[in-house]
């Protein structure tokens, strides 16, 4: 079987416990998000308006917005690395590629942290997207520039043993579900 067809299995498997864990959650799911962004006051950052079945993180984004500026992602165009639009907690909002809300004015700036939804993570900090590898080209741009923090952040039972991964996949710096802070 090719690298492809191992990653719509695992992409397949990945979504159905994400939709289970959505379908049982109760509310608090970003609190060890909000913990983390707080030793980081005034950072910019990047989160992300939540689709379908993504834990969502808009809790600890609006709690970091009082204290710095926080973005969402836009999508440029196929292939291309995503920008971060500043977002503030109640601001009008537009349909955007996929389904995402991004603001209605872009005001792009570049994060310091990146809150990464996802598929599938593991707990050497493989990460398994969508598969149009956006925040790849977007973390390889960011830290060709800086040091840039990417933060996972999904259900526990996103969780796998073992994920199908390529070079260009970019790792993620930490993962923070609903129960638990895992540093990689």
């Amino acid at each position: 079987m090719d690298l492809t067809a191992i990653k719509t299995q695992a992409r397949k498997a990945a979504f159905a416990r994400r939709k289970a864990a959505f379908d049982t959650a109760t509310p608090g799911q970003s609190a060890h998000l909000s913990e983390v962004l707080a030793g980081y006051r005034g950072v910019a950052l990047a989160g992300y308006m939540p689709i379908r079945t993504e834990i969502s993180p808009l809790a600890a984004m609006a709690e970091a917005a009082a204290h710095g500026p926080v973005g969402v992602p836009v999508i440029q165009g196929e292939a291309m690395p995503l920008e971060f639009s500043r977002w503030e907690p109640d601001a009008p909002l537009r349909d955007g590629p996929f389904g995402a809300r991004v603001p209605i004015t872009d005001a792009f700036f570049e994060p310091e942290i990146v809150i990464v939804p996802l598929v599938a993570f593991d707990a050497k900090g493989g990460r398994l997207g969508y598969g149009g590898g956006f925040y790849d080209r977007t973390l390889e741009r960011l830290r060709a520039r800086r040091a840039t923090l990417a933060i996972g952040f999904a259900f526990d039972a996103q969780e796998a043993d073992e994920l199908p991964l390529e070079p260009t996949d970019q790792p993620l710096d930490m993962m923070i579900t609903e129960s638990r802070i895992i540093e990689l």
